[in-house]
């Protein structure tokens, strides 16, 4: 059995925290690793990483590499790059055709399509539900699994349990009726009330040569297009119909089958989701930072760096970051989308970019701008260096607060300690190192009549990119 991870969303529910070029798969919701970490090691218990394939897109190549390079190499050596950003049917055709071209999968190789941001517990139980999904499949069935509802959800889609099958019930499956992607309220509330839906998970188990003969019949387009070689489907990637794997096969097959999950599971798809899963209070709230609470109940509090103190307040959500403050009544949570897609329509930054910009160097954040100037809190990893490059209309002058620098400006090349710095002048060839074994922090100094993160003409790097920084 090969396990896929997918790990290109870009989900915006836990906006101001998850945003474009940083979602919430390499956020650290609840403990010290990121959500795509404990998904890979929740895999690691049940196949070799050499058997796990990671799906993404060039984006967050890096972001993924460092999650999973603290685990083991191996993982990142299976990666599949979107050359552009699709739905779920096109991504797992994109993983069917490297299965059987770059790993010679037969048909009878059984995958388990995962997402990269859930909370599952216990592991070791879910593990035997993977193995119980893994005999289902090859009998020809395509397989998902179903989460009893705890409410009226319209973030997930629904599965319908037929009682005309009841007699598959004392087996390891439910035969599914219908499958319906996300519903509106009142729809959600009636499938509540019927007792026989169950929330779709996103995870799926099937053979390769079932999921090919599904493709075929349900979308013809997708199949004829990974009836090439995986050279032929990464050039022609975009021209797939941009369709969920729900859309595409789920709703239409007569395949589909359920395994109901009775365990802890919740994919963090809103803040609400969020509350439920953090740890409270005596007075059921979720206070992370530095917060005061008087006379308040039933609220999640997130701060950063400012003290957040609140004053008899009831069932509220408030999130903190360095560029944005988000307030909103628990229970409107999926509203989140709304504001985002305001962000967007305004071109405003906090829609897609934190203060705080990761590199697969290290990382930097905007401390303070205005008129031909800015200022930079730049970190560089230990064994890590930025590119060899140059800026036209801006200086750079570094100081280093921490760490040491290997430094070269022009022909000359020297080592500056703590308290130390350098001067960059325009247009002359640098490059930024950091040889010690401990992160690299200075402050970066910005002049110059035009300060945008464009401005780099890059002769040389190591991590093969064209243009940002």
């Amino acid at each position: 059995m090969k396990a896929i991870i997918l790990a290109g969303g870009s989900g915006t529910r836990l906006w101001p925290l998850s945003r474009k070029n940083y979602p919430k798969q390499f956020l650290k919701l609840n403990g010290r690793k990121s959500l795509l970490q404990q998904t890979a090691e929740r895999l690691l218990k049940i196949v070799p990483p050499e058997d796990i394939i990671i799906l993404t897109n060039n984006d967050y190549r890096f972001h993924v590499i460092a999650d999973l390079d603290a685990i083991s190499p191996v993982l990142s050596k299976d990666m599949i790059l979107e050359p552009v950003r699709r739905n779920t049917a096109p991504a797992i055709a994109l993983a069917l055709k490297y299965c059987t071209d770059r790993l010679d999968c037969s048909s009878d190789e059984v995958l388990f399509i995962s997402p990269s941001d859930h909370i599952i517990a216990p592991d070791e139980k879910f593990i035997e539900y993977i193995k119980k999904a893994e005999g289902v499949a090859r009998k020809g069935y395509i397989v998902t699994f179903g989460v009893k509802p705890l409410g009226p959800e319209t973030g997930y889609g629904y599965i319908k349990i037929s009682d005309q099958h009841s007699a598959v019930r004392s087996q390891d499956y439910l035969m599914v009726e219908e499958f319906t992607e996300k519903p509106d309220i009142e729809t959600a509330k009636r499938y509540l009330n019927y007792g026989n839906y169950l929330w779709n998970s996103g995870m799926f188990a099937f053979s390769i040569g079932t999921i090919m003969e599904e493709f075929k019949q349900h979308a013809p387009d997708i199949y004829r297009m990974i009836d090439n070689s995986f050279e032929e489907v990464i050039s022609n990637f975009e021209k797939m119909s941009d369709i969920s794997i729900d859309y595409a096969i789920m709703e239409r097959s007569e395949r589909v089958v359920t395994i109901p999950l009775d365990i802890y599971w919740n994919d963090i798809g809103s803040w609400d989701s969020l509350f439920d899963v953090l740890e409270k209070d005596a007075f059921r709230n979720v206070n992370i930072g530095d917060v005061i609470c008087i006379d308040t109940r039933d609220t999640l509090i997130i701060g950063d760096k400012r003290l957040i103190a609140t004053v008899g307040l009831n069932d509220l959500l408030i999130v903190e970051t360095d560029d944005a403050i988000l307030v909103a009544k628990r229970g409107d949570s999926q509203k989140v989308r709304d504001v985002v897609d305001i962000l967007i329509s305004k071109n405003r930054p906090e829609a897609s970019e934190h203060r705080t910009i990761y590199r697969p160097w290290g990382e930097y954040t905007v401390l303070e701008e205005g008129v031909r100037y800015k200022i930079k809190r730049i970190v560089v990893k230990p064994g890590e260096r930025l590119s060899l490059q140059m800026h036209h209309h801006r200086s750079e002058h570094w100081v280093v607060v921490k760490g040491t620098a290997k430094v070269a400006i022009g022909d000359k090349e020297i080592f500056i300690h703590e308290n130390e710095s350098a001067y960059v002048p325009k247009s002359t060839l640098h490059r930024l190192e950091n040889p010690g074994k401990v992160p690299l922090e200075i402050i970066e100094v910005q002049n110059g009549e035009y300060l945008g993160e464009d401005d780099i003409k890059r002769i040389d790097d190591r991590y093969g990119r064209a243009e940002s920084c």
